[in-house]
C-alpha cells in the first residue's frame, strides 16, 4: 500500500530542510564572532608604512626562533649562528591561533641554552607572539606555532 505525498508533506520537508541549514548557519556565525581573537594592529595602513623597514631589520638580526612545548615546559630557542641569545623579552602571549581564552602571558628566564617558561598547554595548535628586543635595539616582532613534542 503506497501513500501518497501531499502538499503538505513537501512543504513540511522543505521547512525542516532550511530550518537545519539556517540554524547551522546561525550557530556557526555565533561560535566566529564569539572567538574572534580582534584586530593585530589598530591602524593596518600605518602599519604598513614601516612593515618592509622592520622586515628588512629584523631580517638583518639573523635570528633563527622556534618554540617546542614539552608537557607544560616551553623552550623559545633564540640562536645566532648556532650561539643560544637572551634578548630581552618584552611582550610574550602564549596561546590558541583561534581564540583568545586561552591566553597566557609565560615569564621566561634563560638557562644558558633556550629561554623557558611553565605554561598550560597540551595537544593541538599553540602560537607564542613575542616582542624582542636586539642588543643594537632593534625589535623582533613574531608569530611562532609551537611544536608540541611528548
Amino acid at each position: 500500500m503506497t501513500k501518497e505525498i501531499k502538499g503538505w508533506h513537501v512543504l513540511a520537508v522543505f521547512v525542516l530542510a532550511f530550518s537545519v541549514i539556517i540554524s547551522v548557519n546561525l550557530t556557526l556565525a555565533y561560535q566566529a564572532v564569539r572567538t574572534f581573537p580582534g584586530l593585530e594592529v589598530k591602524n593596518s595602513y600605518v602599519a604598513s608604512q614601516s612593515f618592509d623597514t622592520d622586515r628588512d631589520r629584523q631580517l638583518a638580526l639573523g635570528w633563527d626562533v622556534s618554540a617546542v612545548l614539552v608537557e607544560h615546559d616551553l623552550s623559545l630557542f633564540i640562536l645566532k649562528g648556532g650561539r643560544a641569545l637572551a634578548p630581552v623579552i618584552e611582550e610574550a602571549t602564549f596561546g590558541r591561533a583561534t581564540n583568545v581564552g586561552q591566553d597566557q602571558t609565560p615569564e621566561f628566564t634563560f638557562d644558558g641554552t633556550a629561554l623557558r617558561a611553565t605554561v598550560d598547554g597540551g595537544e593541538g595548535n599553540w602560537n607564542l607572539r613575542i616582542k624582542a628586543r636586539a642588543e643594537d635595539g632593534t625589535l623582533f616582532q613574531q608569530r611562532i606555532i609551537v611544536r608540541i613534542e611528548k
